[in-house]
């Protein structure tokens, strides 16, 4: 089997999916932000000189979800028709959690871990200037469902 992205010559190509037809699916990723104590202090008594952070890095997920194509050379455009992001303030940092929804020709995957990777870019971001070794760690997708391949899930 050859690999999908790449044509006979061995260039990199965008995969044509214009026969294939619209199903729903959806695709789950995770996150993890680390941060200093005085970091999960500050967040957990809104006292983050930048402001919301949760508020913020929600939203900066959401955007990067929609955004995924322009990041992505070989991504498609498609339909992002549902975003949510959850974060939690554990007593370690921050845990991002990220589920997108289509109803198109190809699946989210990527749409959720962008949306994990820019939500936990912009917790880094508001909380910088309390811990510059503010660090993300373990980016990876959980679940999607739908598609050809059918429903999958990390063990």
């Amino acid at each position: 089997m050859g690999f999908t992205h790449l044509d006979a010559a061995g260039h990199a190509r965008m995969v044509d999916v214009t026969a294939k037809q619209p199903t729903v699916r959806s695709a789950t990723a995770r996150g993890f932000v680390r941060c200093a104590r005085e970091v999960v202090a500050a967040l957990r008594d809104g006292a983050v000189p930048k402001g919301d952070v949760l508020a913020v890095a929600r939203i900066a997920g959401i955007q990067g979800a929609k955004q995924t194509p322009a990041l992505l050379p070989l991504a498609h455009v498609i339909g992002v028709h549902g975003a949510t992001v959850d974060l939690l303030v554990t007593d370690d940092g921050v845990e991002i959690e990220a589920t997108v929804r289509t109803a198109d020709r190809t699946g989210v995957e990527m749409e959720a871990l962008t949306a994990v990777s820019v939500a936990a870019l912009a917790v880094v971001d508001m909380v910088k200037g309390i811990d510059k070794a503010t660090a993300i760690e373990s980016v990876h997708l959980t679940r999607k469902t739908g598609g050809k391949s059918g429903d999958w899930e990390r063990p």
